[in-house]
């Protein structure tokens, strides 16, 4: 059975099931900062299951494209060298949102396992956690599995949760048994963690909310959440050990050999190619550039590591895009957006190819000549010259030095970067923000979408990065008010300026805004009078500069569409500045601009600002405003309401 049937029947048995079946989310998550990169199918169900989202079904299954590279998780550095780590991966799984629970979960993995597979109950071993007398209840009186093929496990292996607090779970686990000829033991002995015994089914039961204490209550809706490798259930089905033997990989190697000319097609560089392609292509797919930070980096890192074993094949011409194609023959049907975007993919890859090829000559070079003087650990010095010069990650080093038996100094070459880093933060005169040192627990109301004056009360005066009671007529400081029509710095757009007044004479410039926490943060200098904690003042935005502010970040809106319209849709916003004089946009491309095409997306800015159109600000719902085309940026926060 191929791995293109193998995710068909399964996605077709659950419908069967009345789940709704759930596009796979991009590899880039949509409003959640706090992950890099999409590792698991319920990422996209997150907010369901935390009770934050409803959604028109309680029952679905996913066949959900991973990557984990870079972060918590990180498989970067193994990948080539063992049977079953991948930075991409594809996670089949179904869930339960306050719907079906224990019995149904397990029922529904026996039956398509033992049923629709046909695998062996006697292949399979089953595990519990160590406490889950109903789960371990369901499978050994009513499912029926051997008790010799069965056991409990601890919260290490057996319990689940989404953090430190919050839902959470026992979990149960269906491993399958690749025979006596593979060395390892059973789950929970002490040689578990040969090959032997491979999980390939994880069903998590979130039953508990947990407190900052500990404390566990049961939740009023419990949930499934269940992950299944489609790679590893496919080494299994089609009889193989490594999932780099399965119908995809195989033909995905047999194209790399002949692109490359490589004639051992067990060569872990292959390997190393093969997954890499698939990485770097889904990631580029789902918006990702490379870049020198963020996920940018991450795919930067990956792209490099497989031009590197192309080169350890002898490689010496752009080869990884012309591997687009192959990978687009095996996977487009089941991600037409690969299909979609398969040029786009291409070109950045060729470009990222030519960028490298220029220093990984000269950087083999000079590690070739070290290699010979190191010893078994490679300087940590050198280690960062070949990053900073050569364009080198510190774990493409790793991976090159590890071929030949020699560690690197990693000790040594964080101390060096540590340097560096200081030295930019030197060169860069940074001046911190007055609210930098100081965490205020005070939350100031915002008006300024409705007014740009506003009577308030001081809540806390700031001077010198403390707290003081006053601040006299030429003192610099800051000011908190509990109500504030001032905009604080956020996302690119600088702090209103101003001034803040009172009867009592006080005439205090704002000269910038900032937050810290929940407390807008103003500040400036007191030119005349003085001002107290507890005094009512008044506070009134510079009106034409929050204007010209407002005219430059419309402008930034027209600027990204008409980009986006030249260049091609993988551009997105990486950073601004918009202020009242001037504004800067940073965005995702993968070459320099033409002079025919700065002047083209000119002349289209320049359109649309003499159509004079009218400015229309609405409030709704996250979800609503990316549905009527506004652009989620990655890496930012949103709010249930956005503007």
């Amino acid at each position: 059975m191929t791995v293109s049937e193998l995710r068909r029947l399964f996605l077709d048995y659950f419908a069967g099931h009345g789940h709704r079946i759930v596009p796979s989310s991009p590899l880039v998550p949509a409003n959640d900062p706090t992950l890099l990169f999409t590792n698991a199918g319920m990422v996209q169900f997150k907010d369901v299951f935390l009770g934050r989202e409803q959604r028109d079904y309680t029952r679905a299954a996913s066949a959900q494209r991973c990557v984990r590279a870079g972060g918590k998780h990180n498989d970067l550095e193994n990948v080539g060298y063992t049977a079953r780590h991948h930075t991409f991966f594809e996670m089949l799984g179904n869930f339960s949102f306050g719907d079906y629970f224990k019995r149904d979960a397990i029922r529904y993995a026996w039956e398509f396992i033992t049923g629709s597979l046909k695998i062996p109950p006697e292949r399979l071993w089953v595990t519990v956690y160590t406490d889950d007398d109903e789960a371990a209840d369901i499978w050994l009186n009513e499912i029926g599995v051997d008790p010799q093929r069965f056991g409990r496990l601890g919260e290490k292996d057996n319990f689940w949760s989404m953090g430190d607090t919050g839902p959470c779970g026992p979990c149960t686990e269906i491993f399958y048994d690749h025979g006596p000829e593979v060395a390892g033991g059973p789950p929970g002995s002490p040689d578990d963690d040969g090959d032997r015994y491979v999980e390939i089914w994880n069903l998590v039961f979130m039953q508990f909310d947990r407190a900052a204490d500990g404390q566990l209550t049961p939740l009023p809706k419990p949930s499934v959440d269940t992950g299944m490798g489609l790679e590893r259930l496919a080494a299994v089905m089609q009889g193989v050990h490594s999932n780099y033997d399965i119908d995809l990989f195989a033909n995905l190697i047999r194209e790399i050999a002949a692109v490359t000319g490589a004639t051992d097609l067990d060569s872990p560089s292959l390997r190393v190619i093969a997954d890499h392609i698939r990485a770097c292509s889904f990631l580029i797919v789902d918006g990702v550039l490379p870049g020198n930070e963020g996920r940018g980096y991450v795919l930067r890192r990956i792209i490099r590591r497989a031009l590197r074993h192309g080169y350890e094949l002898g490689v010496k011409e752009p080869f990884f895009y012309r591997l687009v194609a192959p990978l687009e023959r095996e996977m487009g049907q089941a991600y037409p957006e690969l299909t979609a975007a398969q040029a786009h993919v291409e070109k950045v890859l060729r470009n990222e190819e030519d960028r490298f090829a220029e220093t990984l000559a000269q950087g083999m070079k000079l590690l070739e000549q070290a290699f010979e003087q190191s010893g078994d650990c490679l300087d940590g010095e050198l280690v960062f010259r070949l990053y900073d010069t050569y364009g080198f990650p510190a774990d493409l080093t790793a991976d090159i030095a590890r071929a030949r038996g020699v560690r690197i100094d990693r000790e040594g070459f964080e101390t060096a970067m540590q340097a560096q880093r200081e030295r930019a933060r030197a060169a860069a005169n940074f001046s911190m923000a007055a609210d930098s040192a100081l965490k205020l627990d005070t939350a100031t109301e915002f008006v300024g979408y409705d007014t740009l004056e506003s009577d308030a009360t001081v809540v806390n005066i700031v001077r010198d990065d403390a707290l003081v009671e006053s601040l006299e007529t030429g003192e610099a400081g800051a000011l908190v008010l509990d109500r504030s029509p001032f905009y604080a710095e956020s996302g690119g757009q600088v702090g209103d300026r101003g001034l803040i007044t009172s009867d009592s004479g006080l005439r205090f410039v704002v000269s910038d805004t900032q937050k810290n926490g929940n407390a807008i943060v103003h500040i400036g200098r007191c030119e005349a009078g003085e001002v107290r904690t507890g005094d009512v003042v008044s506070a009134v935005v510079d009106k034409d500069a929050r204007q010209a502010t407002r005219l430059n970040h419309t402008a930034t809106h027209l600027l990204h569409a008409a980009l986006r319209e030249i260049l091609g849709e993988h551009v997105s916003q990486k950073g601004s500045l918009v202020s009242p004089e001037r504004l800067r946009f940073d965005f995702s491309h993968y070459e320099a601009l033409t002079p025919e095409q700065l002047e083209q997306i000119e002349q289209r800015v320049n359109e649309q600002i003499r159509l004079n159109a009218e400015v229309e600000t609405k409030l709704m719902s996250y979800d609503d405003a990316v549905s009527a085309g506004a652009m989620a940026l990655f890496g930012e926060k949103y709010g249930d309401q956005v503007r």
